[in-house]
């Protein structure tokens, strides 16, 4: 089963929770700054996603969402 990740980056605080909990190793941090200069969080791979939510459990600002489809 196959997931789709979208982050709110703006929101991200660039914690990096998310990636040590992503059993595929797919979540990276941006080189890029958000506007409050955080680097955010994103997918690299989406399509070795398995929408796990692993992810979106950990995230203390819950800027994750998780799709499955």
């Amino acid at each position: 089963m196959a997931g789709h990740v979208t982050f709110l980056e703006e929101r991200c605080k660039g914690c990096e929770l998310c990636l040590s909990v992503c059993p595929r190793h797919i979540i990276v941090m941006r080189a890029e700054t958000n506007a409050k200069g955080y680097h955010p969080a994103t997918v690299e791979r989406m399509d070795e996603c398995t929408g796990c939510a692993s992810c979106a459990r950990m995230c203390p600002d819950s800027v994750i969402t998780v799709e499955r489809g």
